[in-house]
């Protein structure tokens, strides 16, 4: 159990690491308006997965991921120099659809929102 809760802690350390990297020091356009939504560390803390929001197409997602992919190294090293920890894991940067998803529901409610009150003049 302590290992579960290990993980996690140095999951949410290493998130907000990333994410603070990815606001103040990567200049890449292409990570401009990702969001990131949730890291998954491995048991031993030597791989974590990392997900992560942008909205827009298909195309935005890619260019959004060769960004983050393209400065892993740099984002790697950065969160070495800041957290205390023996080994810094492997990031893997996944898609988290459910930005999308919410956006999406957004719209259906907005325009059954906009049928009603047109139904009712």
């Amino acid at each position: 159990m302590l290992a579960g809760k290990r993980a996690k802690r140095v999951g949410d350390m290493l998130l907000r690491e990333i994410a603070d990297v990815l606001v103040k020091k990567v200049r890449d356009p292409r990570v401009q308006g990702v969001t990131l939504s949730g890291i998954r560390m491995s048991k031993d803390l030597k791989h974590a997965r990392v997900y992560y929001s942008v909205l827009g197409d298909d195309a935005a997602v890619q260019k959004a991921l060769q960004g983050l992919d393209s400065a892993k190294g740099f984002i790697k090293r950065e969160a070495g120099i800041r957290l205390d920890l023996k080994y810094i894991p492997e990031i893997q940067f996944r898609h988290d659809p459910s930005l999308d998803k919410g956006d999406h529901l957004e719209k259906i409610f907005r325009k059954l929102k906009s049928e009603e009150t047109s139904d009712l003049t």
